[in-house]
């Protein structure tokens, strides 16, 4: 069953921000909420579907720029606020939201999209794969403090109110092209996400670290509920440019007086900060799971851009049902990839899998050939999968760092 989607005017963003949280068992939002969360709508982005002159589902996404191995900088389109209506599921509204979405990004000229999904078996079968990971961490309170030796330069200042906002969306957008997977932000993000809650007078702590040549990384933490004298802290946001700048943010927010467990979620897998405590179990990994799901959009595009390892010559085979122009054999070798024939011609891949999979190992996550071995791509030529490996390998972990 297929259903027309259309742009939604906006007069219809509310009802549509309503749908979504209603979908997430959350209430209507209100006029002061509004004014915050309205603010994040990119115009012309927002999608619906409409059955029986009801809204039923919307999807909506803004623009943004992410960095793919090698360095190289992609117009994106970020998609988030995806929903149906609860007794509107099951009838093909979600699948034609998201063939009409993947339209509309691709008219845009954006090669990549990327969403967090709420729901693991959702999205994979509109081509989008999981291409980032993040650890949710414990620092202990009550711990054996940090270990001698471990970074300590640079100073660090805490922010009032009133500068957080501008200050920390300029050093964000020095700082989220870094490293592979990072996204900048918008100004409606900023306001919907931070803005709110200054607004709201909750209680955020927000610092910047400054080292040898000015300022290098920031820190965001909000504190839970009171133990006593002593409250948790939670990291709800930290980038830094080296590990010196993350140090000393953790160090900060770790020996702020009354502060019991610092926690934080989707931290880069390869955070250094078991290596800065003089006790390395006071830092517990309470868990590891899935941050970005990227997909793809022009995929010649996406291949062309990054940057592949020396490696002998690696032919793989695409499959793409939403996108087809994406499908075929693409050879990746001298550092370059391109496409070379179309499936079932007379280019015999080594390696096949769909635009879901090829994602997965795109930025650097996983391995060809572990892919191989769990089903995820198939093997027509049993020395394949070690050449891929050699083209896809990558010598940073990825990781996006932003939540939309």
């Amino acid at each position: 069953m297929t259903h027309p989607v259309t742009v939604l005017g906006t007069e219809e963003l509310r009802a549509a921000h309503d749908l979504f949280g209603g979908a997430l068992f959350n209430g209507p939002v209100d006029d002061e909420g509004w004014e915050f969360r309205g603010a994040s709508y990119a115009p012309g982005r927002t999608l619906g579907v409409h059955l029986d002159g009801t809204l039923a589902g919307t999807a909506m996404s803004f623009g943004t720029t992410t960095v793919v191995p090698g360095g190289a900088v992609l117009e994106a389109a970020a998609v988030t606020r995806v929903a149906v209506r609860a007794d509107r599921t099951r009838r093909g509204v979600l699948s034609a939201m998201m063939r009409a979405q993947l339209d509309d990004v691709a008219d845009r000229g954006e090669a990549v999209a990327s969403l967090r999904a709420t729901e693991a078996r959702i999205y994979g079968r509109f081509g989008y794969g999981v291409a980032t990971r993040g650890r949710s961490v414990r620092l202990r309170g009550s711990g054996a403090g940090w270990r001698p030796g471990a970074p300590a330069s640079g100073s660090v200042r805490m922010l009032g109110p009133g500068e957080i906002i501008d200050v920390l969306s300029g050093l964000h957008e020095r700082l989220a092209l870094r490293r592979t997977g990072g996204i900048t932000r918008s100004d409606g993000w900023w306001r919907a996400v931070v803005g709110r809650r200054l607004q709201a007078r909750e209680p955020v702590i927000a610092a910047v670290h400054t080292g040898a040549d000015g300022d290098d990384g920031y820190v965001v933490a909000t504190p839970g509920a009171r133990d006593g004298f002593t409250r948790p802290l939670h990291v709800e946001d930290l980038h830094a440019a080296d590990a010196a700048a993350t140090a000393a943010l953790w160090r900060f927010v770790r020996d702020i007086d009354l502060v019991g467990d610092v926690e934080a979620h989707l931290r880069p897998l390869d955070e250094p900060l078991e290596l800065l405590l003089a006790d390395p179990r006071d830092c517990t990994v309470t868990g590891v799971a899935d941050e970005t799901w990227l997909r793809l959009v022009d995929v010649p595009t996406a291949l062309a851009a990054r940057t592949w390892a020396a490696a002998d010559p690696v032919l793989l085979a695409v499959h793409d049902p939403f996108l087809e122009r994406n499908a075929g054999v693409y050879r990746i070798a001298d550092g370059t990839a391109e496409r070379v024939g179309p499936l079932g011609g007379a280019v015999v891949p080594g390696l096949e899998c769909d635009v879901a999979a090829l994602a997965m190992a795109y930025l650097g996550d996983r391995t060809p050939s572990e892919l191989a071995a769990t089903g995820w791509w198939t093997c027509h030529d049993e020395k394949a999968p070690a050449r891929a490996d050699a083209a896809f390998a990558t010598d940073v972990v990825p990781w996006c760092g932003t939540f939309f």
